[in-house]
């Protein structure tokens, strides 16, 4: 009876673990909507973001274009601790952190050699089908740039 009891233990705390990470609403595929967005020119454009989990980290993988409209494609793996790990396939940042405010809500910072280049927020409708990023970036010209992106869930 006791080995069933502890069975029993361990197969809801794993059912609960995996309900936790299905239940963050940043998980998934977002993709740009360029219509509600305001991201000026000189600004990085991400078309599409996939958050997924890693383990027990998060990955998050981003493909669009850099200021002058090169392609761009960066990957950063981490956890929402807002530490920072390595971010690579940007030139202009090489880490990231993401500290998690509340359920629906992320800030970030991009650095590249400990210093902030660009900071933000991430935020979730509370429908969990879009997003909306707001970025204050400097450009390593050391110009000032301010963007929102909004992003549809797929």
């Amino acid at each position: 009876m006791k080995s069933r009891s502890v069975v029993l233990m361990v197969l809801w705390c794993l059912l609960a673990f995996a309900v936790s990470w299905a239940q963050d609403p940043n998980m998934g595929t977002w993709k740009l909507n360029e219509s509600k967005s305001k991201i000026p020119a000189g600004a990085p454009k991400n078309t599409t973001v996939v958050y997924s989990a890693d383990g027990d980290n998060v990955k998050v993988t981003t493909d669009g274009t850099v200021g002058n409209g090169t392609p761009q494609h960066t990957e950063w793996t981490g956890k929402f601790d807002g530490k920072d790990y390595p971010l690579t396939g940007d030139p202009n940042a090489d880490a990231r952190s993401y500290k998690k405010i509340d359920a629906h809500t992320l800030a970030l910072e991009n650095k590249k050699g400990g210093k902030v280049v660009v900071s933000g927020k991430v935020m979730i409708s509370p429908d969990g089908k879009s997003r909306t990023v707001n970025l204050a970036i400097t450009t390593p010209a050391g110009k000032k740039i301010s963007s929102s992106a909004v992003y549809d869930k797929q």
